[in-house]
């Protein structure tokens, strides 16, 4: 599952960076920051559990 959040974590800041560097609406950047972010979060969660069922 890692490789499809870091996917999403890509896409969301590609998105972001497009929309930015197009003067698109702030809400929109503000919306792709978050996902980033919670990208990271989840990222961080995932990592940690496959750590965890390696050792069961």
């Amino acid at each position: 599952m890692v490789p499809y959040a870091v996917a999403g974590i890509i896409a969301f800041a590609l998105a972001g960076l497009g929309i930015w560097i197009a003067g698109g609406p702030g809400r929109w950047v503000q919306i792709c920051v978050a996902g980033v972010l919670w990208g990271l979060v989840g990222l961080a969660a995932m990592i940690r559990h496959d750590r965890n069922r390696r050792s069961r």
